[in-house]
């Protein structure tokens, strides 16, 4: 292919209809034809990124491999297409506006009035573009955050028109909205539909496809009517009806056709084949499991599922390739104490201890991997709950009842966990994290040996505090190894204690890196001694 093809999704009526799966389920569907294809978010809040929301505001904050904290979209952008993602992949309002006043204050727009038609939506377009005139790509897939109708949305809803019009057939708008199910009067609604479609068309939009999201799925004739009300061919009104696992989605979309819709409306030869084995591999197994294994995921932010989102999708699919159903229970650590720890994790096959910041639950946390550890329970500590590892080792077992994290008591007597020296005068969000992707170099007698078979690898981080090399030996010497090691810096990467079934942390977010088709490794390892010793 010699030109980039564009595709927009939009989304309106209600949000969270699921515009990041429809979008990277037509990803993925293109890219088993063969094409290179990625896919981009633009978010219209003002924030520069994701890395200082609150999780309860906007769920998990996704680190790509170049360290840019991002939507979690774009996890489900990666688990799809099995590529990574970079900080071109997510845009905000913010990062849109700060671009242009930094060109503003250096004088690029000649003294001229900066409005938003042309200057933002021009750095709009420049930004949807970047990944296109890499050459890498057959298709970029945009998602516009939102509703059609949000006064946030409206510059990039005015981008994507002037786009239409300046690439001709190389764009294409797909249009997902809302098709409700009226208990009382036993029907479907698709006034929503034709309301969301007659708002974009009047902001100079003509969707090329309709994607209805539906509880069930509806008969022909409502697409038929939904077709003629909004100027949209009957074939290209596509269904999105509920299904119980999200990675049904794309097999859903090829059955109607989608993608051979798009390369047609494109120009383009549908005639390439379209291979997804190893997907419906995957969903064969999920399918036909019979047995189940039972995970505790211990966290402060339960209440939301959504705020631990990578971690709940790598270990459904850890689980299924290992032929079992999860049954993943949520575990409040602010409830979680040693009155009722056998209750609420005593017939779990394993814990994870999930990531976070902050003082909030952080006893739970101690109590449930204290628990682990004498009841050798398989227990995955990932980046604070590696940190909670080693404080509750230091506690308990080294018997240093002062051992704590400054991050918790910046005053503490034995600094177990700690910043490092060049990190301690910075003072901006995000100034001292380590995010991005480090290398680690790997034991070979090691639990994490095993199940990577590298002694090298290389794993994405988003934290500020480290584990205290200086007392490494007193760890070691009583049984808590440090197994994995930044091999630039000597930062401890992974701890282990060897002498346990599989009790194992990491400072790093292995969740980042588990997609369908290629599961993380150590994800892989816990499940299979869950399964193992108590499946």
């Amino acid at each position: 292919m010699t030109d980039t093809k564009y595709i927009f999704v939009t989304g309106g009526v209600v949000s969270s209809l699921g515009k990041g799966i429809v979008a990277a389920s037509l990803g993925k569907l293109l890219q088993a034809r063969g094409y290179k294809v990625t896919i981009q978010k633009f978010d219209p809040y003002i924030n520069i990124d994701p890395g200082t929301l609150n999780p309860y505001e906007h769920g998990e904050c996704y680190v790509t491999e170049d360290g840019h904290e991002a939507d979690l979209d774009l996890g489900h952008y990666e688990r799809f297409l099995n590529i990574p993602t970079s900080k071109a992949n997510n845009i905000t309002t913010g990062r849109i506006y700060q671009n242009v006043i930094d060109k503003e204050r250096k004088g690029d727009f000649l003294g001229k009035t900066v409005q938003v038609v042309p200057h933002i939506t021009d750095e709009i377009k420049r930004n949807i573009m970047i990944l296109g005139k890499t050459g890498k790509y057959d298709f970029v897939i945009t998602e516009i955050g939102g509703t059609v109708g949000d006064i946030e949305s409206l510059p990039y809803i005015e981008s994507v028109r002037q786009l239409r019009w300046e690439l001709g057939k190389n764009c294409l708008c797909v249009h997902l909205t809302y098709v409700p199910y009226i208990a009382a009067a036993k029907e479907v609604k698709t006034k929503p539909t034709q309301h969301s479609v007659k708002l974009l068309q009047e902001q100079g939009v003509q969707p090329n496809i309709l994607v209805l999201r539906t509880e069930k799925e509806l008969p022909r004739n409502i697409c038929r009517k939904v077709a003629l009300f909004c100027n949209v061919d009957e074939d290209a009104v596509i269904q999105s009806y509920d299904l119980p696992s999200i990675y049904k989605v794309p097999v859903i979309l090829a059955e109607q056709e989608m993608d051979k819709i798009v390369l047609q409306k494109m120009g383009m030869s549908p005639d390439s084949q379209l291979n997804l084995t190893r997907w419906k591999k995957f969903l064969d197994n999920m399918e036909t499991a019979e047995k189940t294994v039972t995970i505790g995921l211990v966290g402060k932010y339960v209440e939301l599922p959504d705020a631990y989102k990578s971690i709940n999708e790598s270990l459904l699919q850890a689980a299924t390739y290992h032929k079992h159903k999860l049954d993943l229970r949520f575990i409040h650590s602010e409830k979680l104490n040693e009155q009722n720890v056998v209750e609420l994790l005593g017939d779990l096959d394993g814990i994870v201890v999930a990531p976070g910041f902050g003082q909030r639950g952080i006893e739970g946390k101690f109590v449930a991997l204290k628990y682990a550890r004498e009841n050798d329970r398989p227990a995955f500590g990932i980046c604070l709950g590696m940190q909670c590892m080693v404080i509750e080792f230091a506690r308990n077992v080294l018997g240093w009842a002062g051992a704590n994290s400054t991050e918790m008591e910046p005053n503490a007597s034995l600094r177990v966990i700690d910043l490092m020296e060049e990190q301690k005068h910075l003072t901006f969000m995000g100034g001292s994290m380590r995010l991005g992707a480090y290398d680690c170099r790997i034991k070979k007698d090691s639990k994490a040996y095993d199940a990577y078979k590298s002694e090298l690898i290389r794993e994405r981080h988003r934290h500020r505090y480290e584990f205290n090399n200086e007392y490494k030996k007193q760890f070691e010497s009583k049984g808590m190894r440090c197994t994995g090691i930044n091999p630039d810096t000597s930062l401890v990467e992974v701890v282990e204690i060897p002498e346990l079934k599989w009790y194992l942390g990491t400072q790093f977010h292995p969740e980042y890196n588990s997609t369908v088709v290629s599961p993380n490794p150590l994800f892989m390892s816990f499940i299979k001694a869950a399964v193992e010793n108590y499946g």
